[in-house]
């Protein structure tokens, strides 16, 4: 292999690993539902959905420490670090998303305005988070962000986001499809 090849297929690697990837798949699976289900509360009940919004922060949090664990497992990243790191950033996150909860107790943001402001700040979070630890949860941010413009022109912003939600599920899958093919390639 010539010296372009084996930086071509390290880049690929950086951004599919095989050894974690079902279970890295289905905990953005999972942050994907849940980002839906968050959706059809804030359609049912204004109330609840912003501090549905506010408690995902916290999950996503979470989440995206133990993709890190994962990742620290096979010798990526020093998981004392990233631990430090996000923890800071998810706290300042939480911070920020309590204060626009705090911005709507005054009035000065309807409930539906407060849910798309966090859900905002929920989708720029999980965008900066996904430069550290992945390329999909960049995509998850960008995809919550989608959600929350389709929200505010959509009527039935269910099933757009629903189908957008979908879409991006498949186009991952798919993605690993072609890298894993790629490899196959390369190797022969």
């Amino acid at each position: 292999m010539s010296t372009q090849e084996l930086e071509e297929q390290e880049k690929l690697e950086e951004l599919v690993h095989p050894r974690h990837f079902g279970l890295e798949q289905a905990i953005f699976i999972a942050m994907l539902l849940l980002s839906l289900l968050g959706m059809a509360i804030t359609d049912f009940s204004r109330h609840d959905g912003y501090g549905y919004w506010l408690f995902m922060v916290i999950v996503f949090g979470m989440l995206s420490i133990f993709v890190s664990w994962l990742q620290s497992k096979r010798g990526e990243i020093e998981f004392g670090d990233i631990v430090k790191e996000q923890a800071s950033h998810w706290l300042l996150t939480f911070l920020i998303v309590a204060a626009a909860f705090l911005v709507q107790k005054s009035g000065q943001l309807t409930e539906t305005g407060a849910s798309l402001v966090i859900l905002l700040l929920l989708a720029m979070a999980t965008i900066l988070d996904g430069k550290r630890i992945g390329w999909q949860f960049t995509l998850i941010g960008f995809y919550l962000a989608s959600s929350a413009i389709i929200i505010a022109y959509v009527e039935a912003f269910i099933w757009t986001c629903g189908g957008l939600g979908a879409a991006v599920v498949i186009g991952t899958f798919l993605w690993n499809k072609w890298v894993i093919k790629y490899r196959g390639n390369n190797d022969n």
